[in-house]
């Protein structure tokens, strides 16, 4: 069965650090794109960052390039979100997800990022970045 377990979510304050892990099992990691998301009360998922062993990213939001990382660890199955420079608006419940390696496009935002994209999700960790 394929799972998704995201974890590392805390309380921060504005320029502070986190680091997410999500820790997978069932399936093979270099076989799939792996997604981080966000979704913050009366907002709209927002695709963060993801990542595959077989290409396609890593891509970032505009809103959280160079302050996030997004990484793999093969041989532990887990993916990895650093979040640095935390702002504020960064509060959201953060979400990992399993999905297909789609095909790069040439302009306008890449389809990996689009949440809908994706199959196989895990349970939230929240994020809460204080003034």
């Amino acid at each position: 069965d394929v799972q998704l377990q995201a974890s590392g979510g805390g309380f921060v304050q504005t320029g502070g650090s986190l680091r997410l892990s999500c820790a997978t099992s069932g399936f093979n990691l270099v076989d799939y794109a792996i997604g981080w998301f966000r979704q913050a009360p009366g907002r709209e998922r927002e695709g963060v960052s993801c990542i595959s062993s077989r290409g396609g990213g890593p891509y970032y939001a505009d809103s959280v390039k160079g302050r996030f990382t997004i990484s793999s660890d093969n041989a532990k199955n887990t993916v990895y979100l650093q979040m640095n420079s935390l702002k504020p608006e960064d509060t959201a419940v953060y979400y990992c997800a399993a999905g297909p390696i789609l095909h790069p496009v040439d302009a306008g935002p890449p389809p990996q990022l689009d949440f809908r994209n994706y199959d196989h999700w895990g349970q939230g960790t929240l994020v809460t970045v204080s003034s």
